[in-house]
């Protein structure tokens, strides 16, 4: 996932070390008045309890990060995400189990997720709904893939065989793996190079980051499975107990 610079790291680290210092006073493993010198000796003979409060207060933001993307996605409703004009749409449009993605080509975590994403749509491309949506944030060639794949969706039954050789790179994507995924799926170049030129290619690739924003969805990959999200990589059990609810 992308979501924190080194730099922020940095100062999110500080502010942790102050919160965990007023932690230990508040619950009177510190003295009300203590010199710096003794907070240091303290911390110093017993880092594991800085760790600890460290920790434990990241996962307390993580979870109130989760919950505010979660009403953010309740509130929008599933249509926002099964829009054409921003998401490769496939399946059943009555299917009871609704599958969404946002992601990046060059991120690695989204990578990772492709075996279980790539088996989950060969089982159920016929009785769920899926939604592919590009969400580039990972530079120039990340949006030069995408739009290659925006325009792929002219080409009837070529975008996914792209969109997965795309996602089987190991490598970063660039202009020429991008054309050689398109010839191994089969896309017609001349008709690729075209259509990647039209005006509406940047509309939805500016509309996906419309509804991530919205959705408060910051890094990639990030799922929505029945209505449920989950920002980072999965596997196959992830995806068995989402889909389970």
């Amino acid at each position: 996932m992308d979501f924190k610079t080194a730099a922020l790291g940095g100062i999110f680290g500080a502010v942790l070390g102050v919160a965990a210092v007023y932690g230990l006073s508040s619950r009177g493993l510190l003295p009300a008045r203590t010199s710096d010198s003794a907070i240091h000796a303290y911390l110093m003979k017993h880092p594991q309890v800085l760790v600890d409060m460290t920790n434990e207060l990241q996962a307390q933001q993580q979870q109130a990060d989760d919950a505010t993307r979660q009403a953010a996605v309740s509130k929008l409703g599933s249509k926002a995400f099964f829009d054409p004009r921003v998401a490769f749409v496939t399946g059943p449009a009555d299917a009871k189990t609704t599958f969404v993605e946002f992601f990046d080509y060059n991120c690695p975590f989204c990578r990772a997720s492709n075996g279980a994403v790539r088996k989950f749509y060969e089982a159920h491309k016929n009785d769920a709904r899926f939604a592919f949506i590009e969400f580039p944030i990972k530079g120039p060639n990340s949006i030069a893939a995408s739009r290659f794949s925006l325009a792929a969706r002219n080409q009837p039954g070529k975008y996914l065989a792209f969109h997965f050789a795309l996602m089987d790179e190991t490598g970063e994507v660039t202009a020429e793996t991008v054309m050689a995924a398109a010839k191994k799926a089969g896309l017609d170049l001349t008709k690729l190079h075209s259509d990647e030129e039209d005006n509406s290619v940047s509309a939805e690739i500016a509309a996906a980051h419309t509804l991530a924003n919205a959705s408060d969805i910051d890094g990639t990959p990030a799922f929505i499975i029945n209505g449920k999200v989950r920002e980072g990589a999965i596997n196959d059990q992830v995806l068995k107990e989402m889909v389970k609810g």
